[in-house]
């Protein structure tokens, strides 16, 4: 018996569009090293190698948007997201081929500013495309043009409100078609095929907490002779989630609940932000803590810095240093924190309490590695004690470096915290700092920190 081969479609037949668009980002490379070539040598007409360089920065372009996926939907997907992908994946393609020309040496062949050229008018080019698409899609979709049908599948939680809102749906390229309430029974499952049938959505979207999990095998059992695309929103409740994501771990996909953004290569840029910035602010405050260390010795008995463990990453604790600010004495009844007036507090000390110098030795806790420059403020001891019971979450502010400055203190929750709302208020800030941490935030915080002043009507 003769065996026909099984028909197998080429990207170009399975998905045509994305066909289209990445030949047109290969035309948008060519034309680019064209523009590039005539503004660097006065031509149109490119020599052999620059005809066979521009050729291969088009291929490693696409193939870097493929594996990238730029071609795949978009939809629902922010432009900023869409933009930061984008420039992802030719940053990646510029590295490819200077790697490729450095280890060929091939790289004094070509022109610098020809290649950077091409680059930047290329990716120029494919950024504009994709901004008209955006801007021409989201309005065919604000008019009801190109939507998908939602069926939602409804459990009484906030998600499945915010969703039936309709704020966003639309610009995303959704609508909701239906509504179902949900309810763990036979009879309800044979009502969601006959909506799916009656309504022909495209996607259900299942809005279930966490507790329901176990009926998401039935469901899909039910719609196992339906194409529609199925989606799995959890209703989160009252949980507070640290960064949660989906990923990856030993082949396995998880749901992650409360994990720290600042892991991997975020963190060894925090490290490196610390270091830099940390280096050049201690080289530069030596003179003013040496200042204020002889007249701290001089002032009152006792010494220079005041030591004590605070809780660092991870709850290891660790030696925060300050410079010493109270006369010395002891706390009989756990930690006292620092009120208006109070009497421990040396004249010296308040002036240094009042404009911050008193933090000025936690750069070097920077230096150590213990601290960041920004991050939550760590608290004492009996504080964390005290607290946890109380403030919901508030331990996972341990997941990152303590901070000299933070999110809560340029906002103003800096001070003391003599109400149970001033620590909710500070643990909530913190919580957001953590949770959408980047580079720009930093740089954001320390700029407010300066632009504000370190004088502040809550610190005494």
């Amino acid at each position: 018996m003769q065996v026909i081969p099984r028909y197998q479609p080429t990207f170009a037949e399975r998905y045509p569009v994305s066909f289209f668009v990445a030949c047109i980002d290969m035309l948008l490379v060519v034309a680019s090293g064209l523009l590039a070539h005539e503004y660097r040598f006065g031509t149109f007409d490119m020599g052999g190698r620059y005809n066979s360089a521009t050729m291969l920065s088009a291929v490693i372009v696409v193939l870097c948007m493929g594996f990238g996926g730029v071609y795949g939907s978009q939809r629902g997907y922010s432009f900023w997201r869409q933009f930061s992908v984008l420039l992802a994946c030719w940053l990646s393609a510029a590295g490819i081929l200077l790697s490729l020309s450095f280890f060929l040496k091939i790289s004094d062949n070509y022109s610098r500013i020809w290649f950077s050229l091409m680059f930047i008018t290329g990716g120029g080019l494919s950024l504009l495309l994709r901004l008209s698409v955006f801007i021409v899609l989201r309005r065919l979709r604000s008019s009801g043009i190109n939507l998908k049908s939602i069926l939602l599948v409804d459990s009484g939680g906030q998600s499945a409100g915010q969703l039936n809102s309709g704020l966003s749906l639309y610009e995303a390229g959704f609508k909701i078609a239906a509504t179902l309430q949900y309810s763990p029974s036979q009879e309800w499952l044979e009502e969601l095929t006959q909506k799916v049938n009656e309504e022909r959505v495209h996607e259900v979207w299942l809005c279930l907490p966490l507790s329901e999990g176990g009926m998401i095998r039935s469901i899909l059992y039910a719609l196992r002779h339906h194409t529609v695309a199925v989606r799995f929103i959890p209703e989160w409740g009252d949980i507070r989630l640290l960064n949660h994501k989906v990923s990856q771990i030993a082949g396995l996909y998880s749901l992650d609940l409360s994990c720290s953004p600042i892991d991997g290569p975020a963190r060894v840029l925090k490290r490196l932000e610390d270091l830099l910035i940390g280096g050049i602010i201690s080289v530069l405050i030596l003179p003013i803590c040496l200042i204020i260390a002889l007249a701290i010795k001089v002032s009152s008995p006792g010494p220079i810095l005041f030591k004590q463990y605070r809780m660092g990453i991870n709850g290891r604790l660790f030696k925060v240093y300050k410079f010493r600010s109270m006369v010395v004495h002891e706390e009989h009844d756990g930690v006292t924190q620092a009120k208006r007036n109070d009497a421990r507090v040396t004249p010296l000390g308040s002036f240094l309490r009042r404009t911050s110098l008193d933090e000025l030795p936690q750069f070097f806790n920077v230096l150590q590695g213990r601290m960041s420059i920004v991050g939550p403020r760590p608290h004492a001891l009996a504080h964390n004690e005290y607290y946890k019971d109380l403030v919901e979450s508030y331990m996972q502010r341990h997941k990152v470096k303590p901070g000299i400055t933070g999110w809560a203190q340029v906002s103003g929750y800096r001070g003391e915290t003599d109400t149970l709302n001033k620590m909710q208020k500070r643990v909530e800030y913190d919580l957001w700092y953590i949770d959408n941490w980047s580079l720009w935030i930093d740089l954001k915080i320390i700029a407010l920190t300066i632009w504000k002043g370190f004088i502040n009507k809550n610190a005494f």
